[in-house]
């Protein structure tokens, strides 16, 4: 059709005789008005100061969006363990020791019953006692102030969204409920009362608490979650971190593009969102970490054009 209209208006300008023909008029440009502060900070947020906390803590335990995203994300949980349960399946969602991305071997269940398993911090619990202090100190993280956390923060954290109601419905259906979390194992009194006053029940440790120092591979959970299977088939691994799903994804020396590779592997995919699940945490963990050229690929890289006087 454009190139009809234009043998068309090229027809007509000779037909006139050579007259000029009258150019197109020139598209206004336009001004954006300036934006007021209030204006800017709906779009980027605000930035932190020494009155707030930084930007990450300010979306993940005080905005609306994290508070819904986790109340999405446990409903999800909820249901996934409830068909899990009635299902029977054949295979735990635990990874076999030796399974890779390119083997992902899983424990058969045999006739164990049906457990869930989630990490605390950051899933079951957000830690808003200890997260103030270090915001309050300008601290990423102190291991003397953490450990004084676990033994007297009862009653200062609170049950993340949807938590409490993900696990009423659980256990109504025969799920077992496990925490295998990093918290030190001299501290399990702390870390039991804290989960209790959270509203999340009661555990026992050796039993439906496991904690760092109960089997020997440190920081690592599949030492843990190899005990857990041994008396249950795992229907669902829970946590803020990929550590608190297998223990191939925090692999020393893997880049972060080599990691999320792993993670998005198809030995894996299909395990994200049936029995795999992560929770949001842009607080802290080995998910905040990458350079420029890690975070933004080759064919991401733009430049404003060049505005002319």
């Amino acid at each position: 059709m454009r190139f009809s209209v234009s043998l068309m208006l090229g027809g007509a300008a000779l037909a006139l005789g050579g007259c000029a023909a009258t150019a197109p008029a020139a598209p206004q440009v336009t001004t954006p008005p300036a934006l007021t502060q209030a204006q800017i900070a709906s779009q980027v947020g605000e930035a932190a100061t020494p009155e707030s906390p930084p930007a990450g803590q300010q979306w993940l335990f005080g905005s609306a969006e994290g508070s819904i995203t986790m109340r999405q994300t446990w409903d999800s949980i909820a249901s996934y363990t409830e068909a899990a349960a009635r299902n029977r399946p054949v295979f735990s969602v635990v990874l076999e020791p030796g399974a890779s991305a390119s083997d992902a071997r899983r424990v058969p269940c045999g006739d164990r019953p049906p457990a869930a398993v989630f990490d605390a911090d950051e899933t079951l619990l957000w830690n808003l006692g200890a997260m103030r202090q270090f915001a309050l100190r300008n601290q990423s993280f102190d291991p003397a102030l953490w450990l004084a956390w676990e033994r007297t923060g009862a009653g200062h954290a609170v049950a993340t969204p949807g938590a409490i109601e993900a696990f009423n419905r659980m256990r109504a259906a025969g799920v077992t409920v496990i925490v295998n979390t990093n918290r030190t194992q001299g501290n399990a009194e702390g870390t039991i009362a804290t989960l209790r006053a959270a509203g999340l029940g009661d555990f026992v440790h050796g039993q439906s608490l496991y904690l760092m120092g109960d089997a020997p591979d440190g920081t690592g959970k599949d030492g843990r979650r190899a005990m857990i299977s041994a008396r249950y088939c795992v229907v669902a691994l829970v946590g803020d971190q990929l550590g608190d799903i297998a223990d191939t994804f925090n692999e020393r020396g893997l880049t972060v593009t080599a990691r999320r590779q792993r993670a998005e592997s198809p030995a894996f995919a299909s395990l994200w969102n049936h029995g795999w699940f992560v929770l949001p945490n842009p607080v802290y963990g080995p998910s905040i970490r990458g350079s420029f050229d890690d975070v933004f690929p080759p064919e991401s890289r733009w430049e404003p054009p060049v505005t002319q006087p």
